[in-house]
């Protein structure tokens, strides 16, 4: 039996969702695609007095991938998944490459509908996936993604229907100082600060920001097909 696994576990939010449910002795077990920093990340998780943590490679855009990682597992209470690679995603839809879309339509939609076909009849308590203030406040250089994270809603609407009563919900974060920004070429810092002060919030989240809007949802019993916007009064502005 394996309390969470967190997919997309080994960076950003994940790590910080990871970190969390350890130092409260749940047992966690991280998925990702690069071994090296799953490694890195078991490192800086483990610590006498936790949760056990394990590491599982695999890939969410690939099937036998997602089959294998839940065929390893007899019974889990919570699948958490906030796997993203933005990489070439942004930017106008001419701009685009064809394959980069459909890369990232593969593993951030597909991929989450892969985890509920291969989860289902394993995990007992919930789904969560990880949308994106994109679906809601698109800016015409992030097209895709948008819509890719739009459409999680739903997937998890469906899936709450035909998983009950195992519960399926989305966290949607706004702009969240992850290494996800790294990948951008962006100034980070100047647009961080320009955003903070048009926030309600005045301020751009944080990992462990997130981590407390997915245990909300994992352990409310009475939220399902749900999506909770958790993005600083983003919307709003």
């Amino acid at each position: 039996m394996t309390d969470t696994i967190i997919i997309g576990g080994s960076s950003g939010m994940g790590l910080a969702l990871a970190r969390t449910l350890l130092a409260e002795g749940t047992d966690v077990t991280i998925v990702g695609r690069s071994a090296d920093r799953l490694a890195t990340a078991r490192a800086e998780l483990e610590r006498p007095g936790r949760g056990r943590v394990r590491t599982i490679a695999a890939d969410l855009g690939r099937e036998e991938d997602v089959a294998e990682l839940f065929a390893r597992v007899e019974r889990v209470d919570h699948v958490a998944v906030t796997a993203a690679d933005a990489t070439g995603v942004y930017g106008r839809t001419a701009d685009v490459a064809t394959a980069t879309a459909r890369a990232l339509v593969d593993t951030k939609l597909i991929g989450a509908w892969l985890v509920a076909k291969h989860a289902a009849g394993r995990v007992t308590g919930s789904i969560t996936y990880t949308s994106g203030i994109n679906a809601y406040r698109p800016n015409g250089a992030n097209t895709i993604m948008a819509a890719a994270n739009g459409a999680l809603a739903s997937l998890a609407y469906g899936l709450a229907v035909e998983l009950a009563p195992v519960r399926v919900n989305v966290i949607s974060p706004g702009w969240v100082d992850t290494p996800l920004w790294d990948q951008l070429g962006m100034d980070k810092k100047s647009a961080f600060a320009e955003l903070a002060a048009r926030l309600p919030a005045r301020r751009v989240g944080t990992p462990d920001d997130i981590a407390q809007a997915f245990l909300s949802v994992m352990r409310n019993g009475f939220i399902t097909g749900t999506v909770l916007h958790v993005d600083g009064g983003h919307r709003v502005t």
